[in-house]
Order: structure tokens, then sequence, then C-alpha cells
């Protein structure tokens, strides 16, 4: 009887805070601004195995987790507003110990200010080729 307690309490704990929710947050900056700095985020943090990502759509779909937690899959969206760019994730759980939501935005702030500090770059300019004489007749 206990263990047959004890399951119920523990699969209460991991199923109730399993509810997959849309997150907006809102930037002041353009989408065009914004989609680099995701996908830094995406390729680069170590945290996320993209699973898809349409630089058209500027949209993403990534997994998240591990061994404790499981792997969750969550996707994002970036719609243009007249205020600048929404950021759309829906994510597949939050719950004890997880913010999925909440540490994606935290580190496409820091890679936004990140890319907002880095000096802009000229594009390289190809060397001119030396022109070859062309053969008198």
């Amino acid at each position: 009887m206990k263990r047959f307690i004890a399951i119920i309490i523990l699969s209460g704990l991991v199923a109730m805070p399993s509810f997959a929710k849309t997150h907006r947050e809102t930037y002041t900056v353009s989408c065009e601004t914004l989609w680099p700095a995701i996908k830094d985020v995406l390729r680069n943090s170590g945290k996320y195995g993209i699973l898809n990502m349409d630089n058209t759509e500027m949209s993403a779909s990534y997994n998240i987790g591990g061994t404790l937690t499981g792997k969750r899959v969550n996707s994002l969206v970036l719609n243009t507003k007249s205020e600048g760019c929404e950021m759309q994730i829906q994510t597949a759980y939050s719950g004890f110990g997880n913010n999925d939501e909440g540490d994606f935005k935290k580190r496409v702030d820091e890679a936004l200010a990140k890319l907002k500090a880095a000096p802009l770059v000229p594009p390289a300019v190809p060397a001119k080729k030396p022109e070859t004489a062309a053969p008198s007749n």
C-alpha cells in the first residue's frame, strides 16, 4: 500500500506541472535584428538541440532537457509588430526546476546585447585581379 501511495504522489509531481503554454515577449528591435541573436543561442549555447530552423519564417523547433527532467520540444516564431518584434515561444513543459521560456529569454537578451556591442565590420572587398593585356592583331 505504501508503494502504491508513493507512486501516486510521484506521478502527481511529474504530471501536474506539464502543461504546454505559449509565452509572448516583445522586443523594441526589428525581427531581422533579433533573429541572429536567437540563432546564436540555439547554435552556440550548448543547451539546445535544433530540430528545425527556418530563416524565411524566422521560426525554430528545438529540444532541451536531460536525464532528470527528460527531453522537451519547444518552438518559437518571431512576429513583426508596430512597436518592434514579438518572440512567441511554445513550451512543452515548465515545472519544478524548469523554466524553459525564462532561461531561453535570458540567453537571447545576452546574445542580443553582445551583437549590439560588437563593432560593425564592413564586408571585405575582394582584391582586383590584374587585367591581362589583350593580344594585339
